[in-house]
């Protein structure tokens, strides 16, 4: 999860501010050149993707946890931490999902 959030410093409006300004185009690690308008980053959509993705998965890593220490495959202490990392999981998709409701609210409340 931290490693996602780490990416989405890819994100920043001034990443790449100091390009614009110097030429017409700017040429990234690769060697292609792209212009000021053109996504050199992570785009919004791939990061929710990503996210929502190893949600899921701890999710579901928790509840075969949970499976194997039924069977009496996996201690406790594995299992607490697995759900703990699923709830924290969990709670942190569910409040950034709340955030984004409520940027879209207030978008949809604006004037134009």
């Amino acid at each position: 999860m931290i490693d996602k959030i780490q990416n989405v410093s890819s994100l920043s409006l001034s990443n790449g501010i100091d390009e614009i300004g110097s030429t017409g185009s700017s040429t990234l690690a690769g060697g292609i050149a792209t212009t000021p308008g053109q996504n050199t980053g992570m785009d919004f959509s791939s990061v929710m993707a990503n996210m929502a993705t190893d949600t899921m998965n701890s999710l579901k890593g928790a509840e075969s946890m949970s499976f194997k220490a039924i069977q009496g495959k996996a201690n406790t202490r594995e299992v607490v931490d697995a759900v703990l990392e699923a709830q924290q999981s969990l709670q942190t998709a569910m409040a950034l999902r709340d955030k984004i409701v409520s940027a879209y609210l207030e978008v949809t409340k604006m004037q134009i």
